[in-house]
């Protein structure tokens, strides 16, 4: 049997008949078919949870000034909130982040057709949010909840004590947080390509990772606020557009160092021509 090897370090792959690879495809097919019921089945069981009332007031710093949680609503009974990796002492968001929020633009506003509003929220002061904005040109709602204790109440920012004790919950897990504690070997300053998003964003290690992604659900009914659902780390990979299409792509996600950039940072001359490593070079 042909076989041909890809240039990328992949296992050898087969070369067959189209009638071989028909065979294939529809056997994958039945694969496919059942994980989109099940992935159905457990949109259903996300809607099925348990409501938890909000009791404590939080308050934004948004284009139109001091907002309450109630007001990101804008009119509609639900609000999705996407927590973007961008802390006070960032020059720069979260360059994955950033990967994922360029999708907003596109669909935001469909959804704020539908009776659901999106917003990003960070923690760095909204003036920073509001120039990073601009430079990449975002329209989607996003505010700062700078000052505020939403980001530290959702498990998604972390303060220096808990970094070095380790008392912080993520994802669910008290004792999955060894990726955001500093100071647990003085001579550790981080992994060699967490430094390097780190200094993306104008930060160390320590500091980068006192933020961490997510997004969580809320409802509003009967002018009573609810949290229906949050989700962190890779529950956050469905969400993410450029993922999807990569996970059909011949050699899947080919993540190799750190190869995601920020849109307007990318080579327009060469990034055609260029595989992962050659992007980051």
């Amino acid at each position: 049997m042909p076989k041909i090897k890809t240039v990328h370090g992949i296992e050898d792959r087969k070369v067959v008949s189209r009638e071989e690879w028909l065979k294939a495809r529809v056997d994958l097919l039945k694969a496919e078919k059942e994980l989109t019921r099940h992935s159905d089945d457990l949109a259903r069981k996300r809607q099925e949870l348990p409501w938890v009332k909000i009791d404590k007031e939080y308050q934004f710093d948004s284009e139109e000034g001091k907002v309450s949680l109630a007001d990101l609503f804008k009119g509609r009974s639900q609000l999705l909130i996407y927590h973007f990796m961008f802390g006070p002492d960032y020059k720069a968001g979260c360059p994955h982040c950033s990967a994922i929020a360029d999708g907003f633009n596109a669909f935001w506003v469909h959804l704020a057709n539908h009776d659901v509003m999106l917003s990003a929220v960070s923690r760095a002061p909204l003036q920073k949010l509001q120039a990073y904005k601009q430079r990449l040109g975002w329209t989607f709602p996003w505010v700062s909840s700078h000052g505020s204790d939403f980001n530290y109440d959702f498990n998604v920012s972390f303060t220096q004590e808990q970094q070095r004790t380790g008392n912080m919950q993520y994802n669910y897990d008290d004792g999955n947080v060894s990726s955001r504690q500093s100071d647990i070997d003085p001579n550790d300053t981080g992994p060699e390509e967490g430094k390097k998003i780190a200094a993306s964003t104008g930060t160390d290690w320590a500091t980068f990772t006192q933020e961490a992604p997510g997004m969580s659900a809320f409802v509003l009914e009967d002018g009573i606020l609810y949290h229906t659902y949050s989700t962190y780390a890779r529950g956050l990979d469905g969400l993410w557009g450029i993922y999807q299409w990569l996970d059909r792509a011949p050699l899947g996600r080919n993540e190799g160092g750190v190869w995601m950039r920020r849109h307007d940072e990318y080579d327009q001359k060469s990034q055609h021509n260029a595989g992962p490593k050659d992007c980051c070079a």
